[in-house]
């Protein structure tokens, strides 16, 4: 698919981040690989993919500088970032419009043939799609990192910051995300909000990934699927100083 929309998730966390500190950079989007920021290699990944316009989701005056350094094409335009990343996302999509394509301005390693694979790997009922790695291919690629990852009842995966919201139905699962979101020092009402039925199966391990989704989904209101990611390394991102240490070895040694 050619043409499409993205949205960089680039927000501030309100706590403080240790891996500022550790990278000494004001903010994650702005630390360097191979002589470009973060933020400037996701850009050029969904660039080279064939996306025609690209908001970045932010309010850090740093990355809103770095991203006037970098918009030479007039793809990229800035947006201001919520309180919290499902509600940046909400604001975002009704901005930019359908369908879009979500990510993390983190996603360091993102290379331009896993967002054209897993565009085209979405089934063309779905509402709302999120990529997935399974355990196997994330080890294998990245042996040393440590990732979290989702027990089904066909195998543990772990998210790839890959999201693909066809029509602005596809908001009231960002709506879900938003409640779950607020609840999430209160997983009783994480489960309530679920509902008893999901989280017994879920824990009782009867679920294979595509039932977990496609139930998440029909709890919003809306068709989801999942969509299984060939390469492990789509699951890595930079949240710690741990991943950062990864992806510069990884990297380094591709």
């Amino acid at each position: 698919m050619t043409g499409f929309r993205a949205l960089v998730l680039a927000g501030s966390r309100p706590e403080v981040d240790p891996l500022l500190a550790y990278a000494d950079v004001a903010h994650k989007s702005l630390i360097p690989l191979q002589g470009q920021t973060l933020l400037n290699r996701v850009v050029d990944a969904l660039t080279a993919a064939g996306a025609s316009a690209i908001g970045v989701c932010t309010s850090h005056p740093a990355v809103i500088e770095a991203v006037g350094q970098i918009a030479t094409s007039g793809r990229l335009t800035i947006l201001p970032a919520a309180d919290s990343p499902s509600l940046s996302v909400d604001q975002g999509a009704r901005a930019m419009g359908f369908p879009l394509l979500v990510t993390t301005a983190d996603h360091a390693l993102l290379r331009p043939e896993w967002v054209r694979a897993f565009l085209a790997d979405i089934p063309a009922e779905a509402d709302i799609a999120a990529l997935l790695a399974p355990e196997t291919a994330v080890r294998a690629a990245a042996p040393d990192g440590k990732r979290t990852y989702l027990a089904f009842r066909d195998g543990r995966y772990s998210g790839c910051n890959l999201f693909y919201l066809r029509t602005e139905a596809a908001l009231s699962a960002v709506a879900l995300w938003r409640q779950v979101e607020a609840r999430r020092k209160q997983p009783w009402k994480i489960a309530a909000l679920l509902g008893p039925g999901m989280l017994l199966a879920y824990l009782a391990g009867r679920l294979t990934l595509d039932q977990a989704v496609a139930r998440l989904g029909r709890k919003a209101g809306v068709r989801a699927c999942a969509v299984r990611a060939a390469h492990g390394l789509a699951a890595v991102d930079v949240d710690k100083p741990a991943d950062l240490d990864l992806v510069r070895s990884l990297v380094a040694t591709a």
